[in-house]
């Protein structure tokens, strides 16, 4: 029997009962999240992606707090101490650190001090001790001698009871949560640089000697630190209040006045040293790690759908130049569909100075292949080749843009490129991905791993399988948002569509190539293993431009084309009558459409589609230029405003390209006037800007820039 959540989810995320279930039935049955959020809005009550994703990660949360539970309740039974009360208790632990807290008396341990005193006999005395009622407990203890299993002395006895004792604080359900909040609330992180280590760990400088309190420690700060230790460059401290916890603890423990009160005290000091504080700062550690690296994947997912939905160009004969100096420049000529016709070097820049043979051969080919547009790379060489093309006279209109390039090389590296362009090299394969990004940036962005592009904080540092999965549901996100060209798309583009994955993908490629391009979406079902589930997961979110159903070209599902029609014959006109009189759409009663599965939330969004079919969510391309006659950094001078375009968002700033071949850093202090806690509420990625030189450091190549009172 499946276990009902929605209860709890809905009081975490303030929505009703009946809205988790149907939601978590959509799922369960293998609907995907742009599906349910898109064609499902009568089920869920209109959930947005966000939500859906939330429910979904929630209860999975929660499947794994139950697996957690059942196996401790497993083990615990098989030592016979499952009592009723403490199954109730495991049964209604809400969290995995106060299920852990139950279970660690019964958790099996290796040897302990705690252990071996047990062995020795003394866990009695350990009782008659805590009980604090036997004012002279060296008397008692006097009775545990017994030198056959090593308890020489009073001592000895008092020692093994005190560690019993410590053991028992340290396994303390309360006491632990107490303790907990103690940390939690006013512990101190601390870094110290490794003797030695202080030339070698020079980009750790700031934290060579580095204390602030935990809970106001950013996650970037925290991701740094961790990132120094690990490269074993810095030694991290997490300290907890060692006053104010042993306080808590003699709150808690001490009962009475007198030496067995002592002996207590001793084991609480003895607990919290050797056991409590060190757990505590384990645990903390994970905290923080899981916490950091939540923010830190945040900003990354945000990242990545602001660039995945960049505005694209669109279809156009593009020459693509990835620039180089001593390897010299490649140029490769694409036509509308983003196909190779042409590739070669030239040589316009040191040491070879071929600019004038470089020129004419760039004039050759725009003639030769009609060519609209010129990409250029802005990695190395890029602003000097940006500098040659706008000196060239062309005898027509041409836009040269600068493109950014992160990634370009580990696409052209990758197994996609090499399958993909056989017989060409990397320099080729870069230069084509280029080209591609100023036509569509999500086509061709989804070959890459997101991690490669460049658009992360701490990314290698934080928890892989998190990372992936989250970076997964934006490109999914972003492709279905979008909508798919399936007799265009790539094998990859297709692969995040709604239903697919890379297997079915590579279907629909081969089928494309056997049979030639699909004339409408029922043509779909017959490529193999395309089934009924499949389509339906899938339909809406593929685009046929050349289907003679003018539905097929839009995101209105196939399950409401006979509403569709049936609100054209109302309106005595066909569909693409419909669709091109607003006229007749504004005397549509939505209320005479509704069915048991299609309510009003549908029937908006079918009118929306009717008004712009398959209209594209993304921003429209628009031009940017550089300052002329600022190409490096030692152009650079204080004061200086600058056009830019925002690369990357952190949690302490943005990064800027302003064309010097090293970004420059606007810290989340420089954003605004006013104050600013997120640095995506002020600036988006690839938007431009405009910002002031602050700060130039030449060796460290650093460039610190403010957008604060810019004119």
């Amino acid at each position: 029997m499946v276990k009902d959540y929605s209860d709890l989810i809905s009081k975490e995320l303030g929505i009703t009962k009946e809205q988790i279930r149907n939601t978590l039935n959509l799922l369960d049955e293998g609907a995907t999240i742009p599906f349910i959020s898109r064609y499902r809005k009568e089920v869920t009550g209109s959930l947005d992606e966000v939500v859906i994703t939330n429910i979904r990660d929630k209860v999975a949360q929660l499947r794994e707090l139950d697996k957690r539970r059942l196996a401790i309740i497993e083990s615990i039974d098989k030592q016979e101490k499952l009592t009723d009360e403490l199954l109730t208790q495991l049964n209604e632990a809400k969290t995995l650190v106060e299920l852990e807290d139950i279970y660690l008396p019964y958790k099996p341990k290796r040897k302990t001090r705690a252990s071996i005193a047990r062995e020795k006999g003394l866990e009695p005395l350990a009782k008659i001790m805590m009980s604090q009622k036997h004012s002279d407990i060296e008397e008692k203890a006097s009775e545990f001698i017994n030198e056959e299993k090593e308890v020489n002395s009073v001592e000895d006895a008092l020692a093994g009871a005190r560690d019993i004792i410590a053991e028992w604080i340290n396994e303390h359900k309360y006491c632990r949560e107490r303790i907990r909040k103690l940390f939690e609330r006013e512990s101190i992180i601390r870094s110290k640089v490794i003797k030695g280590k202080e030339e070698e760990g020079e980009k750790f400088k700031n934290y060579f000697e580095w204390e602030e309190c935990l809970s106001k420690a950013p996650s970037h700060r925290i991701l740094a630190m961790f990132r120094g230790e690990n490269e074993s460059m810095l030694k991290i401290h997490i300290i907890g209040v060692e006053q104010k916890a042993l306080e808590i603890l003699d709150n808690i423990f001490i009962k009475s006045d007198n030496d067995s009160s002592d002996h207590v005290e001793l084991a609480i000091t003895d607990c919290y040293k050797r056991l409590l504080a060190p757990s505590m700062e384990t645990e903390l550690r994970n905290l923080l790690k899981e916490r950091a690296d939540k923010d830190a994947i945040g900003v990354f997912a945000e990242n990545l759908r602001q660039l995945l939905l960049g505005a694209p160009m669109g279809q156009k004969n593009i020459l693509a130049i990835d620039p180089g100096f001593r390897s010299g420049c490649k140029l490769v000529c694409l036509d509308r569909q983003g196909n190779l016709l042409h590739n070669e070097n030239i040589y316009p820049h040191a040491p070879q100075r071929e600019a004038g043979m470089a020129i004419k051969k760039i004039v050759s080919l725009v003639n030769a292949y009609n060519i609209e547009a010129i990409a250029i790379g802005n990695g190395t060489a890029g602003r000097e080749t940006e500098n040659m093309i706008r000196r060239i006279k062309f005898d027509r209109k041409l836009i040269a843009i600068m493109v950014n390039e992160s990634g370009a090389s580990v696409y052209s590296a990758s197994k996609i490129a090499r399958d993909e362009f056989p017989e060409y090299d990397v320099t080729v394969r870069g230069a084509v991905s280029i080209g591609r990004r100023l036509m569509d940036p999500l086509a061709e962005l989804v070959k890459i791993d997101p991690k490669s592009i460049g658009v992360g904080q701490y990314q290698h540092d934080v928890n892989q399988s998190a990372l992936n999965k989250g970076l997964d549901d934006v490109v999914v996100s972003c492709v279905n948002s979008v909508g798919v060209e399936v007799n265009t798309a790539s094998k990859e583009l297709l692969s995040y569509v709604s239903g697919f994955g890379s297997v079915l993908a590579a279907k629909f490629v081969d089928y494309r190539k056997e049979n030639g391009p699909f004339n409408s979406r029922k043509e779909l079902t017959k490529v193999p293993r395309f089934g009924d589930k499949s389509f339906q997961q899938a339909a809406g979110f593929l685009r046929i431009q050349n289907s003679e159903n003018p539905l097929d070209k839009s995101a209105v599902h196939p399950e409401s084309y006979n509403v569709v029609n049936k609100m054209a014959t109302d309106m005595n006109t066909d569909i693409e009558g419909l669709m091109k009189n607003e006229e007749l759409r504004k005397k549509i009663d939505l209320k005479k459409y509704i069915t048991p599965e299609i309510g009003i939330p549908t029937l908006n969004d079918i009118m929306a589609e009717l008004a712009k079919p398959g209209r594209d969510p993304r921003k429209k391309f628009d031009l940017f230029e550089f300052a002329k006659g600022v190409n490096s950094i030692n152009d650079l001078q204080e004061g200086m405003v600058l056009p830019g375009i925002v690369t990357n968002i952190t949690a302490f700033g943005a990064f800027v390209d302003i064309g010097v071949h090293q970004d420059g850093l606007v810290h989340i202090s420089m954003l605004a006037n006013k104050f600013v806690k997120n640095p995506n509420d002020i600036v988006k990625l690839n938007q431009k800007v405009e910002v002031k030189v602050v700060g130039v450091d030449v060796d460290r190549k650093r460039i610190q820039l403010s957008m604060k009172d810019v004119e």
